[in-house]
């Protein structure tokens, strides 16, 4: 089973509708392939080595969370850069790439999809730039037995700032580098909040506010939504698609 790089681009674009959001960079088709798509692979970046194993994969399309474009960022084609595009377009493999309406679909995107690994249930958005943070009813965990859960759900260890000890009542979270989220999840009445990194003054809001803050892996809380998508994708088009998770600390 195949299908063509227009249909591809126009499913993903009727699930995420891009053109409702301000993003940091394009969304969509970002490196032109071959026309006819016999394969696709999901990954979380559109690094080299998501690419190499791509071309192993016997991909004709990539499907990522993070592409290969930015806003501000320099224009020059050198470098990693030159190193990337030179695989792509040597292999005739197109690049999609889909950031904040990855981040923002309730049934497929990141936020939606770490809620139904982490098992919150009865999620929502409702803070944050564009709508982007969830929250959700908790019951019955503190804060070390909700790092717990994340750490075991992730694989991987969790920074924890434990706030006041408080009644876990509502979770927020909101993945990635969404530290900057951390007032919003507050004022929209957050007991605990789950994001991907912390910075510095996050600490300080914690232990301020009483509000508890866990900093599990930008790449770790945003491994579910591409797979998820692409699956989606390649189920509705008939072909067939495999999730390759390039391992990231961070």
């Amino acid at each position: 089973m195949s299908t063509d790089r227009h249909t591809l681009l126009q499913a993903c674009d009727a699930l995420l509708q891009p053109e409702r959001f301000k993003d940091y960079g394009p969304n969509g088709l970002q490196v032109e392939g071959r026309q006819e798509v016999r394969r696709l692979v999901s990954g979380v970046t559109a690094s080299l080595a998501l690419i190499e194993a791509a071309i192993a994969a016997g991909a004709d399309a990539i499907l990522v969370h993070h592409g290969l474009f930015w806003r501000g960022q320099d224009g020059r084609v050198t470098g990693w850069m030159k190193q990337r595009l030179q695989r792509l377009l040597a292999h005739d493999i197109s690049l999609l790439a889909y950031h904040l309406p990855l981040d923002a679909h309730p049934e497929w995107g990141n936020n939606a999809q770490l809620g139904r690994v982490l098992g919150f249930e009865g999620g929502a958005p409702c803070f944050g730039e564009q709508n982007l943070g969830w929250m959700a009813p908790l019951e019955g965990l503190d804060v070390p037995a909700l790092a717990q859960r994340v750490e075991a759900a992730l694989g991987r260890s969790v920074t924890s700032v434990p706030g006041d000890g408080r009644a876990l009542r509502r979770v927020a979270w909101c993945t990635g580098g969404a530290q900057g989220y951390f007032e919003a999840a507050i004022a929209a009445g957050a007991d605990a909040f789950i994001t991907g990194e912390i910075s510095e003054p996050q600490a300080h809001y914690a232990r301020e506010m009483g509000v508890a803050y866990l900093a599990a892996g930008h790449h770790a809380t945003e491994r579910y939504g591409a797979p998820a998508l692409a699956g989606e994708v390649a189920r509705q088009l008939g072909v067939p698609h495999e999730f390759i998770d390039i391992d990231n600390p961070a």
